[in-house]
């Protein structure tokens, strides 16, 4: 009896440990979700109060009446129906790019040795520590040499180039996750490179493809740096260099709830991609860790 006592205080031990544990995880990923979810709220009660109720004190945390009109008021203070049009036009070219030439060089890196193969694979992981604007001068001037500034050349070609060392890694990881056995048979049927690679591979790496298609999703969707050097034509702006406006000038002041409200409705496309292909972007991840 003594034994079944103890068997049974050292099971309920164990449950309050694991009870108190799991407490504490969830207190912290809590936490941490009220911290970062903090900004978009204010973001969003910005973006629902009347200019001059934004620096009212206390703050407003909940506008009373909100301001709906905002949104609309907002996107008809500049052409953003344009802004739009050319925001998708250099996001769906970025996409379409980024995805077949960073697969087309992962597959050689992940499936042919050549001499060198991993040391021009270790310098192409070494780009990635550069920062954007070390690059920044010497890649205008190449635009500008090649006389393609002023349009969406810039932003869209570059996605061509296999440009994106971080997409090239991913991919090759998932690549090597697949069996060569796979290569063999294909071999064995009668097939070349390239149908090997259409056929037997690319089906295969679906989940991976996703992922890298939000990644470059959220990377075009969100680029401001570029179309800001490279178009000079306002026609040709996109979402975020027309929000720059509503930052007012030198004799203007800064319209917080009109950027407040534009900055709501530009981010709601990135949180809805996620939320919806997440399933896909969280499986992609994974697996470019899993080798056999």
């Amino acid at each position: 009896m003594t034994n079944r006592n103890d068997a049974w205080s050292a099971s309920i031990s164990r449950k309050s440990v694991q009870n108190i544990k799991r407490g504490l995880i969830y207190l912290i990923v809590t936490s941490l979700a009220v911290i970062i979810l903090v900004p978009f709220f204010w973001m969003l009660s910005t973006a629902l109060q009347a200019k001059g109720d934004i620096f009212a004190w206390p703050p407003q945390w909940i506008p009373s009446p909100p301001e709906w009109r905002n949104f609309l008021d907002a996107w008809t203070a500049m052409p953003f129906n344009r802004y739009a049009t050319n925001t998708m036009f250099i996001v769906v070219l970025g996409i379409i790019g980024e995805m077949v030439s960073a697969t087309v060089v992962a597959y050689g890196f992940a499936r042919f040795r050549f001499p060198g193969s991993d040391f021009i694979f270790l310098v192409l992981l070494a780009t990635m520590m550069l920062p954007f604007h070390v690059t920044l001068i010497p890649t205008f001037l190449i635009w500008q040499h090649l006389g393609l500034t002023g349009e969406f050349d810039p932003l869209v070609l570059r996605s061509w180039t296999a440009w994106g060392p971080f997409y090239i890694f991913l991919l090759r990881q998932f690549f090597l996750t697949l069996p060569r056995e796979l290569d063999d048979a294909a071999e064995i049927d009668g097939a070349n490179t390239f149908q090997t690679f259409y056929y037997v591979m690319l089906p295969q790496m679906v989940p991976a493809l996703l992922a890298v298609a939000i990644f470059a999703f959220r990377g075009y969707w969100n680029d401001f740096l570029g179309p800001l050097i490279y178009l000079t034509n306002m026609d040709l702006y996109t979402l975020n260099v027309g929000m720059y406006f509503f930052m007012g000038g030198v004799n203007e002041a800064p319209q917080w709830n009109y950027l407040m409200a534009m900055s709501t409705l530009v981010a709601l496309p990135v949180i809805l991609l996620f939320f919806v292909a997440q399933r896909y972007f969280i499986e992609g991840i994974t697996f470019t860790g899993i080798k056999d």
